[in-house]
């Protein structure tokens, strides 16, 4: 079954679904059921309407969603983050390769930056992956970040367990790559990948906390070039500053992705961490958090649409933001009389 049907860059439903005024460029299954059987089929084009709808949070993406949610929870994500310049497609690419070599099936997620006038991906790193464009066991699918911080999309996990459901066993999931706050990656990937390159300026600037704290491996792209060594020493020296948040101890790898070269050994040290996380049982704390995590976010997100549910609602609102922006209220009473207002029984 062919997933690659989505990632030509000239592909107009994949582009289109990256805006969020666009409509699908092709319709949405009237059946839900039998949607949600051709994505568990692998139906290409099943699977990209599924993750379109959910870009767009058209409510039959949840729907489905709910529907698929049980075939869930079999696939690898990996994530793969770092700043701008490191090689992150490179190396996702090289990684794609090397597990295709095993014949495992694979799901890509490409975080790009949004468009300042669409709002769709900018970058298009399908461009840099048409290399599997013929190959019937890689998806590989570019969102926008729309405005959502922590270098992913909005909806990003739930295109991956589109993904998931539809067989794929290693979704390799790119950051758009904006820097140290970019942190969301850890809390959805099995293993996080951060990639560091040398002679990209201030080195510094890659050893900050955070960004740091999160690398389950650390990967030492384009270690063909002077500073390698340097950057590796400095890499390992913060390690030994920063206390491990558990037994693992996050190993260096030093790759050349345009060559291919470590990428192997790379994925020997992800099987191995794997391993050891679900060994521990710290995969399983890490997946049961994410999700206490996402139950209060869809919480948070249900109450403020409750909140907001009508135009009174809204005018009310806007109503308080005056008084605060005239400072005649503060914002938090604002809140509160907001929440009163909104759950008060209506007659």
């Amino acid at each position: 079954m062919r997933f690659s049907g989505w990632s030509s860059p000239g592909n107009c439903s994949t582009t289109m679904s990256n805006s969020p005024s666009a409509k699908l460029a092709i319709p949405l299954p009237m059946n839900l059921d039998d949607w949600a059987e051709r994505v568990r089929r692998n139906d290409p084009r099943s699977v990209a309407q599924a993750i379109t709808a959910i870009e767009n949070r058209d409510p039959a993406g949840e729907q489905l969603l709910r529907r698929l949610f049980s075939f869930t929870g079999r696939a690898t994500l990996i994530g793969v983050t770092g700043a701008p310049g490191a090689g992150k497609s490179t190396l996702v690419d090289a990684l794609a390769v090397a597990l295709r070599r095993r014949r495992h099936s694979i799901g890509i997620l490409a975080i790009d930056p949004s468009s300042p006038f669409t709002g769709g991906a900018i970058l298009g790193d399908r461009i840099r992956m048409q290399a599997h464009a013929d190959d019937p066991g890689i998806f590989i699918r570019s969102m926008a970040t729309r405005g959502a911080l922590g270098g992913l999309a909005g909806p990003t996990f739930d295109a991956a367990m589109i993904l998931d459901a539809a067989g794929m066993e290693f979704i390799l999931i790119e950051t758009v790559g904006v820097g140290q706050d970019e942190v969301e990656i850890a809390r959805i990937a099995d293993a996080t990948l951060l990639l560091l390159a040398p002679a990209m300026g201030d080195d510094v600037q890659a050893l900050k906390a955070g960004v740091m704290e999160i690398a389950d491996i650390f990967v030492l792209n384009k270690s063909d070039l002077p500073g390698a060594d340097r950057l590796e020493a400095d890499v390992a020296a913060a390690l030994t500053l920063t206390p491990a948040p558990s037994a693992w101890q996050p190993p260096i790898v030093r790759t050349v992705a345009t060559r291919a070269e470590g990428v192997e050994e790379l994925l020997g040290q992800v099987f191995w961490y794997l391993e050891e996380a679900r060994r521990s049982g710290a995969l399983h704390q890490r997946r049961t958090k994410y999700w206490r995590e996402r139950i209060l976010r869809i919480v948070h997100e249900r109450l403020l649409a409750q909140v907001l549910l009508d135009d009174p609602a809204d005018a009310t609102l806007s109503g308080f933001a005056e008084a605060v922006a005239m400072r005649r209220s503060d914002p938090y009473s604002a809140a509160d009389s907001l929440l009163r207002t909104a759950t008060a029984p209506r007659r």
